[in-house]
């Protein structure tokens, strides 16, 4: 069928997955070397928390008696934290227990045969929230009062890493990552963050070696290399018979 022609990976998570689509972002990284093979599919937020993410999760992922209509996620990615870890005056703030709550329930719509929206061939990835550079992200909002603190945003990626313990799901720890990267100190995040909160390219460079690296791991059969193109190639392409070798050639992995 047509639509299965390509499947997909999806990322669902808030500005800093919306912003991967920037020059230098990881999702435009992804679907550069992914081409051919999976296609991108960008769900990220801006704004957004767990809370508000899980009603539009439950449009944009399809139910199980329509994915064989509609081409299947392979890989899902679940990046949230940041706008959750708001302080708890802010309108985005979700507590600790709920946000792991939330991350559960997204992964148990994937995972649970009894969900509407179950998919065993759904590989899941969740995504800690990066480290945030206070200093610069006070100076952008002033004079309104700091959002977001340093710990707060630890505590929320701690979180993350829990919520895939228990559930034994795949954690991309950034906030570790990035942190060790900039020395762990605020003057060295400024290297990767733009305005304090948000990734720039380096920044995002970090985010896909670190996907990457994670899909290699947990899921070598979806790593780019490992995947045929789903279209062959032009130059075997029959001449007196181009329908017949332009067949979809997807495998189901």
């Amino acid at each position: 069928m047509a639509a299965n022609a390509l499947d997909t990976i999806m990322l669902l998570g808030d500005s800093i997955t919306q912003y991967g689509w920037e020059q230098g972002g990881f999702i435009q990284r992804l679907a550069h070397l992914y081409a051919r093979k999976l296609d991108v599919i960008n769900r990220g937020l801006s704004g957004y928390n767990t809370e508000w993410a899980i009603p539009v999760f439950e449009q944009c992922f399809a139910k199980k008696e329509a994915q064989p209509y509609v081409p299947k996620v392979k890989l899902l990615t679940i990046w949230f934290g940041a706008n959750d870890a708001c302080l708890p005056n802010r309108d985005q703030y979700v507590s600790i227990p709920r946000f792991i709550e939330n991350l559960h329930t997204m992964i148990s719509m994937v995972r649970e045969p009894s969900s509407d929206w179950y998919s065993p061939t759904t590989r899941i990835i969740l995504l800690t929230p990066p480290p945030v550079n206070v200093a610069v992200r006070a100076a952008l909002i002033a004079p309104r009062e700091m959002d977001r603190t340093a710990d707060q945003t630890k505590a929320y990626a701690d979180a993350v890493i829990k919520a895939g313990e228990e559930a034994r799901v795949p954690v991309v720890d950034l906030w570790t990552k990035l942190w060790e990267k900039a020395g762990e100190t605020e003057e060295g995040l400024k290297k990767y963050l733009k305005d304090g909160l948000h990734l720039n390219a380096e920044g995002y460079e970090i985010v896909f070696d670190q996907l990457i690296e994670a899909i290699s791991k947990h899921f070598p059969e979806l790593h780019y290399d490992r995947l045929p193109q789903v279209f062959t190639h032009w130059d075997t392409i029959s001449l007196e018979n181009p329908r017949a070798s332009l067949k979809s050639q997807r495998v189901d992995v």
